[in-house]
């Protein structure tokens, strides 16, 4: 199983939504890293849900459903989704702060390339920010 991160802002497609769609598919990635991680992608794998830009915090955990496959939105062949759905909310968001000044999580991509819209996590990375959200 691989650990993944993905961020949307809360204005265009929030934790809430999501919730109340029940599952999605990911699109809207133009970035070619971003669109290979998805590539990585595999049923099953977990999936931390973070809001960028209006609160910058981890609010949930999902899940892949789907492995990558065309994007509807497009008939640019280069682009990819893959669709998801929500597993649980976190007790308590955890916030890029929290996630900068922890120690075990300096080396993610959430703080190193802060800009990347999808993202793979360790899991000793998933599992400390899972503790974090129960603190």
């Amino acid at each position: 199983m691989n650990y993944w991160l993905v961020k949307s802002e809360p204005h265009k497609y929030s934790w809430q939504k999501f919730n109340e769609d029940g599952r999605t598919f990911w699109d809207g990635v133009r970035n070619y890293q971003a669109r290979n991680n998805m590539k990585a992608m595999a049923v099953d794998d977990l999936v931390l849900f973070y809001h960028s830009n209006e609160g910058k915090e981890v609010v949930g955990v999902a899940k892949v459903v789907k492995a990558f496959y065309q994007d509807p939105t497009t008939d640019d062949t280069n682009w990819v989704v893959v669709d998801l759905v929500p597993v649980e909310t976190l007790a308590k968001p955890v916030t890029l702060e929290a996630i900068k000044a922890d120690d075990r999580l300096q080396n993610i991509g959430l703080v190193k390339q802060g800009r990347l819209s999808v993202m793979s996590l360790k899991v000793e990375e998933f599992d400390r920010i899972l503790e974090m959200a129960a603190l």
